[in-house]
């Protein structure tokens, strides 16, 4: 055989032998509030263009402000998650606690497990509502937020007892399963840098923190959207969001390739940096 075809041949065979192994898409169902449950179709759309085939959001059960225990307990006839929990139809299920414990966290994870042995439990870590956590504990809205002058001390120590229950409540239901089910996807940690990188004026197009946000609780504006979906296709599949296109929501906004590109490491950096994220560090 000659050299060419030789070398032809040895090309052909190293590309099959050595090339990535496609990432199989996975069927993931959704129960949260509403700084979570509009992840479902960014994801989607974040591994389509990763190039995954198969990712579908096979049920979604959306509560304002809830914790993971309305979910569980609403009606057998309105339990979209339970039912295809039950069915063995879901390989990953992402929930979105307020507070914890929450004991519906490990009554999903092992509805999971019993009819899928290989599911995948995700906990969202957010950020909380008027950056005040005693909404969450007392429902005692704050008279004003200004957000803008927050410093990143200040919103460090604001989350940090919240920080600390999630991280403590996804151990406890490992603990309790045997094996870690349960990771954790720390959005809240990504929001935190991202406000830190807006207050030194290194965020392209976003000017002021208040610019994340739609209203005084929280709820947020395309760039946090953006930046809490690549948390989560992170975790979902262990891959890197670097690189992938500006998705559909970002793409008005202001220096969107530029904000996307510094949305997309933030992300990265923040999954690969939480051990309760299950992500090794990558090189």
């Amino acid at each position: 055989m000659s050299r060419p075809r030789l070398a032809f041949l040895w090309a052909f065979l190293a590309s099959a032998l050595f090339a990535a192994p496609e990432t199989p898409g996975l069927r993931v169902a959704i129960a949260g509030h509403s700084f979570h449950v509009w992840t479902g179709p960014v994801v989607e759309e974040l591994a389509k263009a990763a190039g995954i085939e198969g990712h579908r959001t096979v049920a979604s059960s959306f509560i304002g402000g809830s914790r993971t225990t309305q979910h569980w307990d609403l009606p057998d006839e309105r339990n979209k998650v339970k039912a295809v929990l039950n069915g063995g139809g879901a390989d990953v299920l992402t929930l979105s606690p307020t507070l914890v414990p929450d004991d519906a966290i490990l009554k999903f994870a092992q509805l999971g497990l019993a009819k899928n042995a290989g599911i995948k439990v995700t906990v969202q870590q957010s950020w909380i509502p008027y950056d005040d956590l005693t909404f969450w504990v007392a429902r005692k809205r704050p008279a004003s937020v200004d957000r803008d002058s927050r410093t990143p001390d200040q919103l460090r120590a604001a989350h940090a007892d919240y920080f600390k229950l999630v991280d403590a409540e996804v151990r406890s239901v490992n603990a309790k399963l045997g094996k870690d089910v349960v990771r954790l996807v720390p959005a809240g940690s990504a929001v935190l840098v991202l406000r830190e990188k807006v207050a030194k004026g290194e965020v392209p197009g976003v000017a002021k923190q208040s610019q994340l946000f739609s209203d005084p609780l929280g709820h947020p504006t395309e760039p946090i959207r953006a930046l809490n979906s690549y948390c989560h296709f992170a975790v979902i599949y262990g891959r890197s969001p670097v690189g992938l296109p500006v998705p559909k929501g970002l793409q008005r906004a202001s220096e969107a390739p530029r904000l996307n590109a510094l949305l997309q490491q933030i992300a990265w950096e923040a999954v690969q940096s939480h051990p309760l994220a299950g992500i090794p560090r990558q090189k």
